[in-house]
């Protein structure tokens, strides 16, 4: 079952569901014939859609809006703080194409810094699936939540299989000790193929997939940042404010030191080109990775004192 059918069912079987969109029908354009009514299309006007959406929300609904990522969190930004953070109403807030999903886009239309302006509201979750069958499967849950959420929409296909959704939980891959690669979303894909080309190399390596990033699942950031030698955050994002900023914050709050290697994007937006090519020249293949991945490792090895604090918490 995919994503529009998905939010069709769940919209016929609970009337307080509307769906909206600011000129974005591409993953619904057969919503309108099922939902009647309760379709709304503001066209481009982001910011009308927040406000609308949050006056349905004080009415009883539990409206769906849909956008592109970089102007759903951007041009709306202020409504969706002020009329659904602040009032903490539970409206859902999707976005289309976000992080190198936007691949052959300009700046204008990278969403890379969505999740660190979407988590700093009060209120405001934020959930990152992997593939289509994490959306699905997640939206049955975010629908249902009182909170506010921001959805990093994918609908490509499955990389893993993945173990049962549940909010703020992610899920892990592997057990090794040496690396662990904390993810989200697309590159999830990339973080596994890195995992088997690590092993191959002689490096014992793990993958997790966050899912949530509001809720963050604290217990396994943890853990791996004790029991592995150097954990990894990766992510189609800006290092500020992203899964990077995350980890360091949980880290410092618990006391804990451990070495962290970002690899994310840094003061600037990526390379416009297909999926294929923006992965390539961003250094982002799961090969890519890996030699990114080992060289990082053996400078940790090398620096005097690595790794003393590691999994000493105060």
């Amino acid at each position: 079952m995919d994503y529009q059918e998905t939010l069709a069912r769940l919209a016929e079987a609970d009337e307080r569901i509307v769906v909206m969109t600011a000129e974005n029908r591409a993953a619904i354009r057969d919503l309108p014939l099922r939902l009647g009514k309760r379709f709304v299309d503001v066209g481009i006007s982001e910011a009308t859609m927040i406000g609308a959406a949050a006056g349905l929300a004080l009415r009883g609904r539990i409206p769906v809006t849909h956008a592109l990522a970089t102007f759903l969190t951007l041009r709306a930004f202020e409504f969706i703080r002020t009329d659904v953070g602040i009032a903490n109403l539970p409206v859902k807030l999707v976005g289309g194409v976000p992080g190198i999903l936007s691949e052959a886009n300009g700046p204008t239309h990278q969403a890379i810094e969505d999740v660190a302006l979407m988590r700093g509201i009060p209120n405001v979750c934020v959930f990152a699936p992997a593939d289509e069958l994490e959306l699905v499967e997640g939206m049955q849950h975010i629908v249902e939540h009182p909170a506010p959420w921001y959805v990093r929409f994918n609908s490509c296909a499955a990389p893993v299989s993945h173990s049962p959704f549940q909010i703020g939980s992610a899920e892990q891959f592997g057990d090794g000790n040496d690396v662990a690669i904390v993810t989200y979303g697309y590159l999830l894909g990339e973080a596994m193929a890195a995992m088997r080309e690590l092993e191959a190399l002689g490096v014992n390596a793990r993958v997790v997939n966050m899912r949530t990033l509001k809720p963050v699942d604290t217990e396994l950031i943890l853990h791996v940042a004790e029991e592995t030698r150097l954990v990894v955050t990766l992510e189609d994002h800006f290092r500020t404010g992203g899964l990077y900023s995350i980890v360091c914050e949980l880290l410092i709050a618990n006391r804990l030191a451990a070495a962290v290697f970002p690899i994310a994007f840094e003061e600037r937006w990526f390379t416009p080109a297909l999926i294929g090519d923006v992965l390539e020249a961003e250094g982002l293949r799961g090969p890519q990775i890996a030699t990114r991945v080992a060289g990082a490792l053996e400078a940790e090895s090398m620096t005097p004192a690595a790794g003393m604090f590691n999994g000493l918490r105060g």
